[in-house]
């Protein structure tokens, strides 16, 4: 589990492809590698990958990414140089900054409109309508690895207002039109949602 609060960015520096497979090793500052084992989880972008490999001295740690990951996420689109967000699982005890997240991404968003000046961020984002029920205003949502509170709601998509902080913590300050980008429903959310749906409609078969 993770809280949405990204600790740094890490920088991809070798990617190697075989076919619908992927593995990744990235570079990042040591102190993020301190008490790391094999089989961790950490966040890369949102998504939830188990460390295979790393070396705390060098600053390096290495992910495999399946098809199945490749298919739902950003992650086959990243390139060598590029960087990516970097969030350790939650430990007991540590302050939940964000809102509870899994790493599981169910989509990715393109990103269709944006504005910048220095003090404010504005991004509009295109989501899938089948998504877009458990999308609220002012609710929880993990973008990137994000946490994140949604702005205006639009019948295909969200706004996102985002802060100085926000933008040099993270990538999204880095991102461009068109880019897509990870998305992370609130589950608690969905899972409100989805049980009043199925109430309702066992109630309609009865009347």
């Amino acid at each position: 589990m993770f809280t949405g609060i990204v600790q740094t960015k890490a920088l991809v520096t070798e990617i190697h492809d075989q076919g619908q497979f992927r593995r990744l090793t990235l570079s990042v500052a040591v102190a993020f590698l301190e008490k790391l084992s094999r089989g961790a989880s950490i966040a890369i972008n949102g998504v939830c990958l188990t460390v295979t490999d790393f070396d705390p001295a060098a600053g390096w740690v290495c992910f495999d990414v399946i098809a199945e990951t490749l298919a739902k996420t950003n992650l086959g689109l990243i390139t060598p140089q590029q960087q990516v967000n970097f969030e350790r699982s939650l430990t007991f005890g540590s302050e939940i900054g964000g809102h509870i997240v899994s790493g599981h991404i169910q989509t990715t968003a393109t990103l269709v409109e944006l504005v910048k000046d220095n003090n404010n961020c504005f991004m509009r984002l295109a989501v899938a309508a089948e998504f877009m029920p458990y999308i609220l205003s002012k609710g929880f949502i993990a973008v990137e690895g994000c946490s994140l509170t949604v702005g205006e709601v639009h019948a295909d998509g969200f706004n996102l207002h985002l802060i100085p902080e926000t933008l040099a913590i993270t990538t999204l300050g880095q991102k461009q039109l068109n880019d897509k980008l990870n998305i992370e429903l609130d589950q608690q959310t969905q899972t409100i949602i989805k049980t009043v749906e199925r109430v309702m409609a066992q109630r309609f078969k009865q009347v």
